[in-house]
């Protein structure tokens, strides 16, 4: 038996700006109204305090940025809960909300650890990314790949992302990929703001836990 294709997203976490140009496009390309985002950019900080004779001092402290979107994920908790059977998984992989089976219960979006499924009004049914079906289907890039003035998002196969980018699916403060094996390649942000220090990435696992945030990095001395 062939192996089933898996569409996924690719985000250089080191590269993005946080400028939600991804978010603005995906809300304009499919005229989502006010409070629906299929993609939402995130911002993640944190560090911590010393103490110098009577002052507290700022140190260790990072910021960095994440666009997330339905992960498309190769366990989708969001398709067994569904009572109607609305939620189906193409063989491309692609999550698909069909929106005339779909009666707006919300169970998926309070399944889906990334809150990918999205509740407009009440008895309207839910929606969400499915990777701009329609333009891949004229061989055209999602619109949010395109609207990225830094070239930060991809896409592609999944296995075509993980030969060129690795193998690392979650970033603090994303969930745990082991849980739902997202379809979602990251390069993580690499300047954590330690002087002298670079932050050591752990090798690529497919087996092991592919999540690593700013308490997990391992620094070495320059």
């Amino acid at each position: 038996m062939s192996k089933k294709r898996q569409l996924g997203f690719y985000l250089d976490s080191g590269a993005c700006i946080g400028c939600k140009a991804c978010q603005t496009a995906c809300k304009d390309k499919n005229d989502l109204p006010v409070g629906v985002n299929w993609r939402k950019v995130v911002e993640f900080t944190g560090g911590s305090w010393k103490q110098e004779k009577k002052n507290l001092v700022p140190e260790n402290v990072f910021a960095y940025y994440l666009t997330v979107s339905c992960q498309h994920c190769e366990n989708p908790p969001c398709l067994p809960v569904c009572p109607t059977s609305a939620i189906t998984k193409d063989d491309d992989g692609i999550v698909h909300i069909d929106p005339n089976k779909c009666m707006g219960c919300q169970y998926c979006s309070w399944a889906c650890p990334y809150g990918a499924p999205q509740f407009g009004k009440k008895g309207e049914p839910m929606s969400k990314c499915d990777m701009c079906a329609d333009l891949r289907t004229i061989d055209q890039n999602p619109a949010c790949v395109d609207a990225c003035p830094v070239r930060a998002l991809d896409w592609g196969d999944m296995d075509d992302l993980r030969e060129k980018y690795g193998n690392v699916v979650a970033v603090a403060p994303l969930p745990d990929g082991a849980y739902t094996n997202p379809s979602m390649i990251i390069t993580p942000h690499r300047k954590t703001n330690l002087p002298g220090y670079f932050a050591k990435l752990p090798e690529s696992d497919p087996k092991g836990k592919d999540v690593i945030g700013p308490n997990t990095v391992k620094y070495q001395k320059l």
